[in-house]
């Protein structure tokens, strides 16, 4: 369930970008929209802002390193690249190179033990899965059809960023064992993300203009809404499955809802063809090899 809200985040978000002609904006509105909505949930949650009131002083005492709360950073380059470049990629594309992302960004920081993760032993089966999610990624491309021009920077930023929701998943973890509320990791890393995108976004506007329109569907609007819920379900399983298994566990609804979405409910942007399919399930297939492979 929660990769193919990934997935539908992706669409809405995308399709908002290109709206509104600027994907600055369009992620900025996606992460406000979810701070809002957790915003009103902890006024009414005691723990959630006890949680809060902990981790700013176990922060504080030196316990807890500053970069524990920083995991926003990584949701807010995604959701930027959702803006940017899935409604160009069309969601399918835009979802097979955040799953190569995320297959190569898990995989480092649990064979490395980063950020406080349980250190995972690099096995070859986790090295053949992740070979497999980088042909996967080549043959979606379509490389020998000469269709890359103007495709290869949109290709490039979702696939950062799948590396980045590895970092996020991760600390967020941290955050959520710390304070026992995945609440309060949630608000955190909205609350962090919001504040990134909007220097972004500020530093962007003299270079873009700012929207150019605004969407009329209401469901253009609702990326935000969507985003709170995944995270919230990924910063209280990481903790359980590791990264690795937690980014693994949502490919497939990833993969899945993105074909579904462009399929079922096409946009302009949307070209699935057989290729795409293909390229699809062999990232989909080195994925599961990679979590296979999970050894400690």
């Amino acid at each position: 369930m929660t990769g193919g809200m990934v997935a539908l985040q992706s669409r809405i978000n995308g399709e908002l970008g290109l709206a509104l002609g600027d994907g600055y904006v369009a992620a900025l509105f996606s992460f406000t929209s979810g701070l809002v909505l957790l915003s009103v949930v902890m006024a009414f949650t005691p723990s959630a802002r006890a949680g809060l009131v902990l981790l700013r002083r176990e922060i504080r005492v030196g316990r807890v390193p500053w970069w524990a709360v920083t995991g926003g950073v990584g949701g807010a380059f995604l959701v930027l690249t959702q803006g940017l470049s899935a409604g160009v990629l069309g969601v399918a594309l835009f979802t097979i190179a955040v799953v190569t992302g995320q297959a190569f960004g898990a995989m480092a920081i649990d064979t490395r033990g980063w950020f406080g993760v349980l250190r995972v032993r690099l096995t070859a089966w986790r090295v053949v899965g992740a070979t497999l999610a980088i042909v996967g990624a080549v043959v979606a491309l379509d490389v020998s059809s000469g269709s890359l021009d103007g495709v290869v920077l949109a290709f490039l930023l979702p696939l950062l960023a799948g590396f980045g929701t590895g970092y996020q998943q991760a600390v967020n973890g941290q955050v959520k064992r710390l304070v026992g509320s995945a609440l309060t990791a949630t608000f955190v890393n909205f609350s962090v993300g919001t504040a990134a995108l909007a220097v972004v976004t500020a530093l962007s506007i003299p270079f873009t203009g700012g929207p150019s329109a605004m969407p009329e569907g209401w469901w253009f609007w609702t990326g935000g809404i969507v985003g709170t819920v995944f995270i919230a379900i990924q910063a209280t399983t990481v903790g359980i499955v590791g990264v690795l298994g937690l980014g693994v566990s949502i490919v497939t609804g990833q993969l899945l809802g993105s074909i579904a979405l462009d399929l079922l409910v096409p946009v302009a942007s949307s070209e699935i063809t057989l290729v795409t399919i293909v390229g699809a399930l062999i990232t989909l297939l080195g994925s599961v090899l990679v979590s296979m492979g999970r050894k400690t």
